[in-house]
C-alpha cells in the first residue's frame, strides 16, 4: 500500500495538478474572504470565517474530481492497471494507496488555510474574539467532507478509462450527496420526516461540526459513506475475476 501511495503522491506533487488544485483552492478562498465585496471580512465586521467554510465545500466538488479522475482512469487507459495488479499486492491496498495519496492532497490544501484563523484571531476587537471551537470544529467537518468526496471520486474513476467521464460522474454523485438530500427534504412536508431526509446527506453533519462540537453520530456517517465507497472500489476491481 505505501509504495502505492508515495507514487501517487509524487505524481501529484511533481505534476501541475497537484500544485493547480492547492493554488485555486487558496486563491478563490482568499478573494472570497479579504477581497469580494459582500463577502469579505472588512465589509461583514465581524471576527469569523463562515465565508471560508460555505465556499470551501463548493471548490471541492470541483477540485477533488480533479485530484481523483486520474486515479484508476488514466491506468486503464495506458494499460498499466494489468501491470498494478501483477504486483504482490491486493486490491483492498492499491484502493487505500490511491485513497490515502488523495486525502493528504486535500490536507496539504487545508492546511495553508490555518493562516486565516490566526489573520482572524489578531484582528478580533478584543484580540482573539473568534468562535475557536467553531472554527477547528468546522475544519475538521470540511476534512472529512473532503475525504468522502475522494472515495466518490476513486469510485467514479473505477468505473471508466476516461477521465472527463470520471471527473463528470464523481461531481454529480458528491453534488447529490452534500446538498441533493437537503433540496429533497424542501419538497417533503416539515416535521420528522424532513429532519429524517436531511441527515442522510453531507451537509446536515458537515454544519453539524461549526457548532464546535464532534458527536461520534457525524463520523459515524462520514466514515461509513468513506467505507462504503471503498469497498465499492474494491469489488469494481474484483470483478475482472468475474469475467
Amino acid at each position: 500500500m505505501f509504495s502505492i501511495l508515495k507514487k501517487e503522491i509524487n505524481s501529484f506533487l511533481f505534476s501541475l495538478i497537484g500544485f493547480i488544485v492547492v493554488l485555486v483552492f487558496l486563491v478563490t478562498n482568499g478573494l472570497f474572504i479579504w477581497v469580494l465585496p459582500d463577502t469579505n471580512l472588512f465589509d461583514n465586521g465581524f471576527a469569523t470565517l463562515d465565508t471560508f467554510f460555505n465556499i470551501a465545500p463548493f471548490l471541492f466538488l470541483f477540485l477533488v474530481p480533479a485530484i481523483t479522475m486520474k486515479s484508476f482512469a488514466e491506468e486503464r487507459k495506458s494499460g498499466t492497471i494489468e501491470l498494478l495488479f501483477t504486483k504482490p499486492i491486493n486490491d483492498i491496498e492499491i484502493v487505500l494507496g490511491k485513497y490515502f495519496a488523495c486525502v493528504l492532497l486535500v490536507l496539504i490544501s487545508l492546511l495553508p488555510t490555518l493562516i486565516y484563523y490566526v489573520s482572524v484571531y489578531n484582528l478580533g476587537n478584543p484580540i482573539g474574539n473568534i468562535d475557536s471551537a467553531g472554527f477547528f470544529g468546522s475544519f475538521l467537518g470540511l476534512f472529512l467532507l473532503g475525504s468522502v468526496f475522494v472515495s466518490i471520486g476513486i469510485f467514479c474513476s473505477s468505473l471508466t478509462d476516461n477521465q472527463i467521464v470520471a471527473f463528470i460522474l464523481s461531481l454529480i454523485i458528491s453534488y447529490l450527496f452534500y446538498q441533493g438530500f437537503d433540496l429533497l427534504s424542501g419538497i417533503a412536508e416539515k416535521g420528522s420526516l424532513t429532519i429524517l431526509i436531511s441527515q442522510f446527506g453531507i451537509q446536515y453533519h458537515y454544519l453539524s461540526f461549526s457548532k464546535g462540537l464532534v458527536d461520534s453520530r457525524d463520523l459515524i456517517y462520514f466514515i461509513s459513506i468513506i467505507l462504503f465507497f471503498v469497498f465499492a472500489t474494491r469489488l469494481k476491481l474484483e470483478s475482472r475475476n468475474w469475467q
